[in-house]
């Protein structure tokens, strides 16, 4: 199971990276899904957009098709942790990287992102890049 990134999202929708459109092709739609945080972060760039009411529409195409996973109780206990122990070593993420990461461990998922700078810190979490071969 794969959990999109909102990096890898943006990157599909504006068609500049031919890799993500094959790589997101060759996974059955049942494998791979966005989260609720995504999702904001996603409307957030449409509102910010010259052309909300197109952006908005090719979002709403483009996530029809995916789960979408909630930032839940369980969630939100792996967050506090990921945090407390990020923020000890004197390295942590912005929150809602910490939420997304928290998301895909809470449901096992590999976390398909370009930003694996920043999460490759989160112990445990399963990362793939779809932007370079």
């Amino acid at each position: 199971m794969y959990l999109l990134d909102t990096n890898v999202c943006v990157q599909y929708l504006r068609g500049k990276n031919l890799l993500i459109r094959q790589r997101l092709a060759s996974h059955p739609t049942q494998d791979v899904s966005l989260c609720s945080v995504v999702l904001s972060e996603l409307y957030i760039g449409v509102l910010r957009s010259a052309k909300p009411i197109k952006n908005r529409a090719d979002v709403d195409c483009f996530v029809a098709p995916f789960a979408s996973l909630a930032f839940d109780d369980s969630a939100a206990d792996l967050c506090a942790g990921i945090r407390h122990y990020l923020e000890r070593l004197g390295t942590p993420i912005g929150p809602y990287d910490l939420q997304i990461a928290a998301i895909a461990l809470a449901h096992k998922c590999t976390l398909v992102t370009h930003n694996v700078a920043e999460f490759s810190r989160v112990p445990g979490l399963l990362l793939q890049d779809w932007e370079t071969p």
